[in-house]
């Protein structure tokens, strides 16, 4: 029943899918249920051990016969060296006629693997210990088989494809199968934005399906391939041959997955888990639990959110759930009824019930889970995983203790420059009387952003024929989505900016020192804060600071920027292992003789050196920067490694403004707070 109900409440999502231009073709739909086990037993020529002693998955094969077998051969090969055996291989049934010409020229062959522990194991695997290992060889078959599996595990099994909602239970008979049975279902009718549609990104996913967009994905890759280098895992061993965790060309969706299993596998509940990704707007909470608060801040610390706007439903076999993105821009509504059917989807109606019948009903609220545990026949209200997940680990007193406060540091002295010292530098930095006036004047002096006309008659950076700033040349980097942009004002609620700096230590794991870092309400600081980092007490145990000059001598030409490059890269790895845990980027020294690195240049040249060399989350990266004066400059910095950023010349610049009286109703101090 639940299985025949989830696949009609997909027939009704029609609407929701897309097609391709022969409209057989569609975007991709989708089932996931638990292992029908009984299903199974009954279509497959040889024996099966018990239930979740094995785990089964469809293979997407080459079509040449050849190569089909040379593959089954590799995967076995691969399945021995983890500690496995593949049982038999079962041919799926499938009907190619019900689908469009497009998705039929690119089909795989579907058969569906089975494997278990192999014979004489000392140690017979099963329930999530089994699906360890299948994980580890399941990915091993994506990076040296180039062989895709939807899943491949004990608890639940996918049937998914380039078809539309309407083609899903025609295209694999075995879904209408009397004896295919599941107590939970989730359905998928996908409506590509931006991937094109492929067999393997049809959804679900292996454990979530996904309404909406994950817009910080590319940042989202890229820390988690940084963050490679310190992965440890005792319970799945060895996780070098699974890299890259997040497969490149995949989509949000499927990155978004890909890494919601390597969490729970490593250890965290699947509620855990999802709430890291995507926590709830608590740092404007009034009345939140502070242990609650607790768990939040110190997660933050190991993982950036993945944000949306995205409705996430996710399963393990046995939970199954949802959640809002902290936005909330995705619908989402559920509906019980008295003989404890749930369905949940992205607007009513997608199944008639009786309402006579329907004993609670509601909607996905922004940050909170809904959650139901059909093992244990109930659902499991948010408030009671939140306080479970708070009570964990001590996380409060990890905060306590390890956590360095910017504001709670020793003030330093401030430095004040005269005119022809920041006159001087100005000049140096390519800043115009325009910028001065009409840019850093009006944000020093009211602490907005001046707003400009629409259209700009200034040339595109890479067709101007005077020199621009390195920044001017990325301000075409945008989501490609067509959401609204975020209003800061009205949406104070759901933003932070607040960030901690420092060391980043083995995300599948949670100690007290993983909150040893120094939080930041905001990356940009001023002059002062900086200086409080330069100088954290370098006693053993504690935090040590190294500033890097970022400055090449003039009269060496234009190799001479490279090779200090390369230098820099160099000062850095020295710094490393001598125990620097903040690096200071700084064009501060720059003169006649030595001419400043591009800011932008200097941070992505560092950051991805240290990615490579596997040592970026060993240090927090700070740019010292002259050549930043805008808000734009600032946010690429962040999005190209940068943890702070201080723009001191923009700061002196502020501040000589209100010595010369130039801006007025201000004093030097207020300037740069407003400036910030």
């Amino acid at each position: 029943r639940i299985v025949s109900l989830a696949l009609e409440a997909l027939r009704n999502l029609e609407h929701r899918g897309a097609t391709g231009a022969d409209e057989g073709t569609g975007d991709g739909a989708g089932i996931n249920t638990q292992v029908p086990d009984a299903f199974l037993r009954a279509v497959v020529d040889f024996d099966l051990p018990d239930v979740g002693h094995f785990a089964v998955g469809t293979a997407f094969l080459p079509v040449p016969r050849a190569e089909r077998e040379g593959v089954k051969a590799s995967l076995a090969e691969l399945a021995a060296d983890e500690g496995l055996e593949v049982l038999g291989w079962r041919e799926v049934p499938v009907r190619p006629e019900a689908i469009g010409s497009s998705a039929r020229a690119v089909m795989p062959v579907f058969e569906q693997a089975f494997v278990a522990s192999a014979r004489g194991a000392r140690f017979a695997a099963s329930g999530i210990a089994l699906d360890r290992q299948a994980f580890r060889l399941r990915k091993r078959a994506e990076r040296e088989l180039g062989l895709y599996f939807p899943s491949l595990s004990c608890r639940t099994l996918v049937y998914k494809g380039m078809v539309t909602t309407l083609q899903l239970e025609p295209f694999y008979p075995d879904l209408v199968d009397e004896r295919f049975a599941s107590q939970l279902a989730v359905v998928h009718s996908r409506y590509s934005t931006n991937t094109f549609p492929s067999w393997p990104l049809a959804q679900p996913m292996r454990f979530v399906a996904h309404n909406g967009e994950i817009n910080t994905v590319q940042g989202n890759r890229n820390w988690m391939r940084a963050r490679q280098s310190q992965l440890r895992s005792e319970v799945l061993g060895d996780l070098r041959p699974l890299f890259p965790i997040v497969s490149p060309g995949a989509s949000d969706s499927a990155a978004f997955d890909e890494v919601v299993e390597l969490l729970t596998l490593a250890g965290r509940s699947l509620p855990h888990a999802i709430t890291m990704m995507i926590p709830e707007a608590y740092e404007r909470q009034t009345g939140l639990d502070p242990a609650r608060r607790d768990f939040y801040e110190y997660h933050s610390m190991l993982m950036e959110p993945w944000d949306g706007p995205a409705a996430m439903v996710f399963t393990d076999g046995s939970l199954v759930g949802a959640t809002l993105d902290r936005n909330g821009l995705r619908p989402g509504r559920f509906v019980v009824t008295e003989d404890g059917l749930v369905v949940l989807a992205s607007e009513i109606g997608v199944l008639e019930l009786d309402p006579a019948t329907i004993v609670r009903k509601g909607r996905l609220r922004p940050g909170k889970l809904f959650v139901v545990d059909v093992a244990a026949g109930r659902i499991v209200e948010d408030d009671e995983i939140k306080d479970s997940l708070a009570a964990q680990k001590p996380w409060g007193v990890w905060l306590g203790s390890h956590r360095i406060n910017l504001e709670r540091l020793p003030d330093r002295e401030h430095v004040s420059h005269t005119p022809a010292s920041v006159t001087r530098r100005q000049r140096t930095f390519g800043y115009t009387h325009e910028e001065v006036r009409m840019l850093i004047g009006p944000m020093a002096q009211h602490g907005i952003e001046p707003i400009g006309a629409m259209g700009s008659d200034t040339p595109v950076a890479v067709l101007s024929d005077r020199p621009r700033l390195l920044f001017d040349y990325f301000t075409q980097q945008f989501a490609q989505v067509t959401n609204p942009p975020l209003d800061s004002i009205r949406e104070d609620i759901v933003t932070s900016m607040s960030l901690g700096i420092g060391p980043e230590r083995n995300l599948l794991d949670a100690t007290p020192e993983h909150a040893a870092q120094v939080v930041l309400d905001f990356p940009v600081l001023d002059n002062d804060e900086l200086a409080k980092i330069e100088h954290l007490d370098p006693t053993p145990g504690s935090t040590t600071t190294t500033t890097i000059r970022g400055t090449y001598r003039v009269s060496d030409g234009p190799d001479a920027l490279a090779r200090r490059l390369d230098a820099m890269c160099a000062e850095v790895d020295f710094a490393i292992e001598h125990g620097a845990q903040f690096i200071v980027l700084s064009d501060r020294e720059s003169n006649a003789e030595f001419a400043p690195v591009p800011s932008l240049l200097m941070v992505s040249a560092i950051h991805h050196h240290l990615i490579r060399t596997e040592n970026r989350l060993k240090v927090g990266l700070i740019a010292e920067a002259g050549d930043v004066r805008e808000v734009h400059h600032v946010a690429l910095l962040i999005g190209f490694g940068a943890s702070g950023v201080n723009p001191y010349l923009a700061m002196e610049t502020a501040e000589q403004l209100v010595r010369s009286h130039e801006i007025t109703g201000v004093t030097e101090l207020e300037a740069v707070r407003n400036l910030i």
